[in-house]
C-alpha cells in the first residue's frame, strides 16, 4: 500500500534541509477535520532557516509541492501546509492492499527475531475465577495477539498464584475441617468456604496465623503431606479455570506459576548478598530503596520464607535466560504499581540492564455496584457465571429476532461472550469501572454485538450479490463522502494496530472497528449496494468486502469471534 505520510515526508525533505526525516515525521499532524486535509505540516521551526514569516514559508512550500499525483491538492492554511490525498489513489491502494493481504491485513514483520513475553490472567489457585480477573485476562490476551500479529515471537504465560502463606492457610483449614469428597464435587466454592472460615476464625484466634505460616514453611521445605495437598489443590483448581479459558478461546504457552521458581530463588538471594544489596532488619532481609523514593523491598521473612518480590525476580531471571526476551510484559492491576517499581529497581541495582525491558501494564480496578470484590469475605461474582448469563441472554434475544437462525447456540456463545470482552476493551485500560449487568449485556450503541452484526450484514450482502474477489473494480465509483470515509478508516487500521502495540492499549483497535462499523452502516443506509448497474454493484460489494475483512481481523485481535450470520 502507498504510505501517504511517507510521501508527505519525501516532498518536505526535498525542500527542507534543516530537519531530519524523523523530525519531519514527528511534526506532521492529522487535522481535526478532513475539510482541512489528511495531513498538515506546521512550518514554525523553519522560520530561522527560511528567514520568512511562517505563513509565507507555508505558501512557498505549497506552491512547490503542487501537481503531485498522490495528492488532489496541497495548500497553505496560515502557517500550515495541508495535504489532501488523491481519493482515487487512496481507494486503489486500500482495496489492492486488502485483497493482497487478505486475512493478514495490517500485519507486519517488525517483530521478527524478537521475543515478547506477555504474563496475564494469573489467578490464585483454590480461589474463584471471578469478574475481577477478566481485565488482566482479556487485556493480556489481546496484547498477546497484537504482538504476534506484528511478527513478534510471543509467549503467553499464566503465572499462577500457587504459592505463599495462603496455602499454609488452606492446608491448615483442610486438616481441621476439610472433606476431600465434598471438595472434589465443587472444588472452588468449597475451598473458598475453607479459606473464608479460616480468615474469620483467625480474627479471634491469632495463633491460627502462626499455624498457617508453619504449614507454608513446611511446604517450602518439601514436607510430603503439605506438598501432596498443595498439588491436589492446584490440579483441581486448574481444571475449573480451564472451563473459563475454553469459553474465552484463550490458550497459554506456560502455566509456570510462583511455585515453579521455588528452587530458583537461592541464586537471587546469593547474588543480592554478593553485591552488597541485602540488609538485615529485625531478622528479615531487604533491599533499601529509600534514595529512590520507595519503601524497602522485602526479600526474605524472619522465618526464612520468601515473598512475591523474591519469586518475581527469580522468574524474570529465568525468562531472560530461557527466552532472551525483547520485552517482558506484566498485565497486572494498578494497585501493584509500587511492587513492580520496587523489584524492577532491584534488578537494575543488581547491574542487569535488561531491567528496562520488564514492563508493567497496569489497569483499573473493578468493583460491584454495592462495593468492592473481596475473596476473604466471599464477595465474588464468578466469571464463568457472567459469561454463561451473557450467552443465555443473547440466545433469548436471538430467538426473538431471528428464530430460524441456524446454530443459534453457537452464535449466542460468540456474541454473548464477545459482548463481555468487547466492553472490557472499549475504554482505556487504566480507568476504574463498576461492573453492571445492564451495561455489560446491553446490545445497543457502541458494543461488540453491534460490530459483529455489521460483519454479519456485510457477509449477507456479499453472498446475495454473488461477490467475486477477482472482479475488476472501477475505483472512481467509490468517491462519495460516505464511501471515502469508510476507505480512510480501513486505510488507518494498520497504523491503529501499531499504536495499540506501542502503547499496549487494545482499546485503540476496539474503537477503530466501532468507527468502521458506524461508517459502513452510514454508507449502507445512504446507498443501495446491490443495484442493477453491474459496475456500481461490483465497486460497492468490494467496499463491503474490505469492511468485513477488516472488522473480522480487528475482532480477532481482541479475542472476539465474527459470526457470518446473526
Amino acid at each position: 500500500m502507498i504510505n501517504f505520510k511517507e510521501k508527505v515526508i519525501e516532498l518536505i525533505e526535498k525542500e527542507v534541509d534543516s530537519l531530519s526525516h524523523d523530525e519531519i515525521s514527528s511534526l506532521i499532524e492529522i487535522p481535526p477535520s478532513y475539510d482541512m486535509g489528511d495531513y498538515a505540516f506546521p512550518v514554525f521551526r523553519l522560520s530561522k532557516a527560511f528567514r520568512k514569516a511562517p505563513n509565507l514559508i507555508a505558501e512557498e512550500l505549497a506552491t512547490k509541492f503542487a501537481n503531485n499525483e498522490n495528492f488532489e491538492k496541497i495548500v497553505n492554511n496560515g502557517p500550515y501546509v495541508n495535504f489532501f490525498i488523491n481519493k482515487s489513489k487512496l481507494v486503489e491502494t486500500v482495496i489492492d492492499g486488502v485483497i493482497s493481504e487478505g486475512g493478514n491485513y495490517g500485519s507486519s514483520k517488525i517483530g521478527e527475531g524478537k521475543t515478547v513475553i506477555v504474563e496475564f490472567s494469573s489467578p490464585n489457585i483454590a480461589k474463584p475465577f471471578h469478574i475481577g480477573h477478566i481485565r488482566t485476562t482479556v487485556i493480556g490476551n489481546a496484547l498477546y495477539k497484537i504482538y504476534k500479529y506484528l511478527g513478534f515471537n510471543t509467549i503467553a504465560i499464566n503465572h499462577l498464584g500457587d504459592y505463599g502463606t495462603q496455602f499454609g492457610m488452606l492446608i491448615s483449614a483442610y486438616k481441621k475441617w476439610g472433606d476431600r469428597e465434598v471438595i472434589e464435587a465443587d472444588p472452588i466454592n468449597e475451598l473458598l468456604k475453607l479459606y473464608v472460615r479460616f480468615n474469620a476464625e483467625a480474627e479471634e484466634k491469632v495463633e491460627l496465623r502462626d499455624e498457617a505460616r508453619y504449614w507454608f514453611k513446611e511446604l517450602e521445605n518439601g514436607n510430603k503431606e503439605a506438598y501432596e495437598l498443595w498439588e491436589w489443590i492446584r490440579e483441581i483448581s486448574l481444571q475449573e479455570f480451564d472451563k473459563v479459558y475454553k469459553m474465552l478461546n484463550i490458550e497459554f504457552d506456560s502455566f509456570a506459576g510462583e511455585s515453579f521458581y521455588s528452587d530458583k530463588m537461592p541464586r537471587v538471594i546469593d547474588e543480592l548478598n554478593e553485591k552488597g544489596l541485602m540488609k538485615e532488619s529485625d531478622g528479615a532481609y531487604l533491599v533499601d530503596l529509600e534514595e529512590y523514593g520507595m519503601p524497602p523491598a522485602l526479600i526474605q521473612k524472619r522465618d526464612g520464607s520468601t515473598l512475591y518480590t523474591t519469586r518475581d525476580i527469580a522468574a524474570a531471571f529465568y525468562r531472560k535466560e530461557n527466552y532472551d526476551f525483547y520485552k517482558n510484559i506484566y498485565v497486572v492491576g494498578s494497585q501493584q504499581n509500587l511492587h513492580f517499581k520496587q523489584w524492577f529497581k532491584v534488578i537494575e541495582l543488581m547491574g542487569h540492564d535488561w531491567a528496562k525491558d520488564c514492563i508493567h501494564i497496569p489497569f483499573g480496578m473493578v468493583s460491584l455496584e454495592d462495593g468492592t470484590l473481596s475473596t476473604r469475605k466471599g464477595r465474588v461474582v464468578s466469571l464463568e457465571d457472567v459469561l454463561n448469563k451473557a450467552v443465555e441472554t443473547t440466545l433469548t434475544i436471538m430467538e426473538e429476532r431471528n428464530p430460524d437462525l441456524e446454530n443459534k447456540e453457537e452464535v449466542a456463545k460468540q456474541v454473548g461472550i464477545g459482548a463481555v470482552v468487547f466492553q472490557e476493551l472499549f475504554n482505556q485500560r487504566i480507568k476504574d469501572y463498576v461492573f453492571s449487568w445492564d451495561r455489560t449485556l446491553s446490545f445497543d450503541g457502541e458494543t461488540g454485538p453491534y460490530v459483529q452484526y455489521t460483519h454479519a450484514r456485510a457477509n449477507s450482502l456479499l453472498e446475495r450479490g454473488n461477490f467475486n474477489l477477482e472482479d475488476k473494480v472501477n475505483y472512481d465509483l467509490l468517491l462519495s463522502e460516505d464511501e471515502i470515509n469508510v476507505v480512510r478508516m480501513v486505510y488507518d487500521f494498520p497504523n491503529i494496530v501499531l499504536d495499540a502495540m506501542e502503547k499496549n492499549e487494545p482499546f485503540f483497535i476496539t474503537r477503530q472497528v466501532v468507527e468502521i462499523a458506524k461508517g459502513f452502516n452510514k454508507f449502507y443506509n445512504s446507498s443501495q449496494i446491490i443495484v442493477d448497474d453491474e459496475e456500481t454493484k461490483k465497486a460497492r460489494l468490494m467496499l463491503t468486502y474490505i469492511v468485513k475483512n477488516t472488522i473480522k481481523i480487528g475482532l480477532g485481535l481482541l479475542g472476539i469471534e465474527a459470526p457470518n450470520k446473526m
